[in-house]
Formats: C-alpha cells, structure tokens, sequence
C-alpha cells in the first residue's frame, strides 16, 4: 500500500533555504485525496470503466494526426473542439449553442479559476452554500477573492430565501452552485436557480463598470460535472442561458466520458461572458493532444452514454441497499443523489468506518458533514464489495452511529 504525499514544508522552507511565500499560503497543504494502492477504489468519483477499445482507438487516430504538427503551437481558441462539445450539448440536453458560447480549459477546475480571475480579485467577493466542493474556496484564495458560505438544509437542499438574502447582504461578484452537489450529490430544481439569478442581476456589485448609471450584477455559476448522471426528469441549467447572460453552465469530461485522465473541463455561457475567461487564460493553454483527444472521445458519445445508464441503475440499487442497512438500531441516512456517488451516514466515529473499510481494501472518501461518508459508485463487483465491507464494520463496531 502507498501512501499519500506528505504536506508541503513550512514557509521558511528547506534545508535553511527561506522563500517568500504570499503569507496565507504559510499553513496550507495541496489539495488531494487519499492516493492507495488497494483493490477498490471509490473516493474521487471517476468512472469505473475504462475507455472501450474503439474509444481508444479513435483517440490515438486523432492524437496521431495532432502529432504530426506539434511543431506549431495549438489552436489557442480550439474552435473545432468548441463546435463539436456545442453539438454534444445539443444531444445532451436539446439546448443549441453556438460554438462562440462555449469554452474549455485543463479540467473544470482551470474553468472555475478562469472564472475568478476573471470576475472576483481583490475587493471582490465569492459565494456558495456549504457543504458544497471544497476546492471553490481554494479558487478564491488563489484569485485574492474574498470567501463567504451560506447554508444548506439538514437534506442537502437550497433555501431560496436564505440564498437570495445572503445573496443582497453580500454583494458578491461570483455565485457559485454546484448541481448535482459535491460531496451530497443533490440537484437544484430550475426555479431555485431562476430565483438566484434574479437575485444576482438585481444586486450592483461594488466595484463593477456602470452602465446607463448602474453598477453590474453577480455572474452566477452552475457546477455540473455530474450532469450526465441526473435521475430522468431532473433538467439542466443550461435550459436557462438564453434568458441570463450573466449565467454560466460547467461540464467535465472527467465523469461521463470516463476521461478523468484527459482533464478537459468546459462551459456554455453567453458569448460576453466567454470572451471575458479569453481575456485571462494563458496563451495556447490547451494543448494540441489534448483538444484531439477530446474530440476523439466526443465521437463517441452515444456509447459512453450508454455506460452511464448503467451507472445509474447501479447507483440507484447501492443507494436503496444503504437505506435497508441498519446501525445501532436505526437505518443509515442516505442523501438523494443524482451523480455518480452516495452520500450517507450518519456515525459518531466515520473514520473508524472509513479505516474499517480501508483494512478491507475498499477505499471511500471521508468527507462532506461531520458523520457523513461519500462512496462513488464502482463497478458491479465493486459495489459488491463495498456493500460486503459495509456489513462487516457495521457488525464489528454496531455503536458508531452519530447520535442525533
């Protein structure tokens, strides 16, 4: 088994060397969760399946191609990538867009820095309601953004009342809404978001340009990099863009297309909004390989598509299978999901569980609320030894529960 990478050294440095880090850097250590060797991995949420070999094949068709001219640097604007994910949005959700209305980075999360450097900075503030993903705040101490969170409900869902006040009180440049949430996996109904946007366009940031005498609203960004895995019914953000120019709708490759490795994160906003991340993005930042890559697994769609159904229906089963389970007496709680992982608790010590299922070689993620464990949804077999895992644990420490 290996172990994870240790925290970085204190700002004074190594072997005596004293370097000048920016002082609110001094204590904090790289972001990450457990890397270990162990048979079952289910904490960062990939997709268990590896690329079919007809995926593969057409990658490195296309990466070959992109190969014989790596002598030039890379389209910097990739608008044939922007052309074909505009087109795969159109499938995905009936929403049409132009190519212009799409943007791509290394990884949704070069989307979300893109986005702060842009729109929050010094003076500036940013807001989500927590629990919700723990590297937003980490964008907004790159971005010298000021960091504020609003609560969720005890089941995982947004009071709008509570978001709009927090919203008018703050004054934010940047809302950020992560839909299906990370780590609880619970999905915002449209007019939640409807409300919220209403509310960012009413507000005048501080130091935002003015306009025929008022200041702009917040930009409002829509997290979905689970979106693929939303119970039917469940609609998109993006059905919204054509109403608010100030929102802005984030996917990932990393989930659904089974590419984690890939990392290529995108978005769909309005064309001023995406000429505004052009503005901040370093030059040529996709590489050549990367953007054939994506546009050779985007061929694809329709069978990694299919792949995800069957995630669905796997974690649809894992999630009724917890909610049978019982701890000290009473059933475990399970939040709603409609990502590719389940959130579920609660108990008094979760790491002992996390440590018991780890000694079983099932690797889960502890985090989320206090009492709370998330597991991706793996493989068939996978999941089978994770509910395996579970029942023993629960068995050999029936008082872990956390009491209410």
């Amino acid at each position: 088994m290996t172990t994870p990478l240790s925290a970085p050294a204190p700002a004074g440095g190594v072997d005596g060397a004293r370097l000048p880090l920016r002082p609110e850097l001094a204590d904090e250590a790289p972001y990450g969760a457990p890397q270990l060797d162990v048979p079952v991995l289910l904490n960062v949420n990939e997709n268990p399946y590896a690329p079919p070999e007809s995926v593969v094949a057409t990658i490195a068709r296309y990466v070959a191609d992109a190969a014989r001219g790596l002598n030039r640097y890379p389209d910097r604007d990739f608008a044939a990538l922007r052309g074909d994910l505009a087109d795969y949005l159109a499938l995905e959700s009936g929403v049409r867009l132009a190519p212009e209305q799409v943007w791509a980075a290394n990884g949704s999360n070069e989307v979300m820095l893109h986005l702060l450097q842009a729109f929050g900075g010094p003076g500036r503030t940013a807001v989500s309601f927590a629990p919700t993903y723990s590297m937003y705040p980490e964008y907004a101490r790159d971005t010298h953004t000021r960091w504020v969170t609003g609560r969720r409900e005890t089941d995982f869902t947004l009071d709008v009342d509570h978001a709009v006040a927090t919203i008018e009180e703050v004054r934010p440049s940047v809302v950020l809404l992560a839909s299906p949430n990370n780590p609880t996996g619970t999905a915002l109904p449209l007019a939640t978001v409807e409300a919220i946007l209403d509310a960012a366009a009413r507000i005048q940031v501080p130091d935002a340009p003015e306009h025929d005498g008022r200041r702009a609203g917040a930009v409002v960004v829509v997290d979905e990099a689970y979106a693929e895995f939303r119970r039917p019914g469940t609609p998109s953000a993006l059905e919204l863009l054509g109403a608010h120019p100030h929102l802005a709708v984030s996917r990932t490759m990393s989930k659904a297309f089974a590419a984690a490795g890939l990392r290529l994160g995108y978005l769909a906003a309005s064309t001023a909004l995406v000429d505004a991340l052009r503005v901040v993005r370093l030059p040529y930042h996709l590489s050549a390989v990367t953007q054939a890559a994506a546009r050779g697994a985007l061929a694809h769609h329709d069978e990694l598509r299919a792949q995800v159904r069957d995630l669905r229906d796997e974690r649809d089963a894992l999630v009724a299978w917890l909610r049978e389970q019982r701890v000290g007496g009473r059933p475990l709680q399970v939040a709603d999901s409609d990502a590719n992982f389940v959130l579920f608790g609660t108990f008094g010590d979760r790491h002992a569980v996390w440590q018991g299922l780890l000694d079983r070689g099932v690797l889960i993620r502890e985090t989320g609320p206090d009492g709370w464990l998330r597991v991706s949804v793996g493989t068939p077999a996978e999941n089978a030894a994770f509910r395996a895992a579970l029942t023993e644990v629960v068995a050999a420490a029936p008082t872990t529960e956390k009491e209410d």
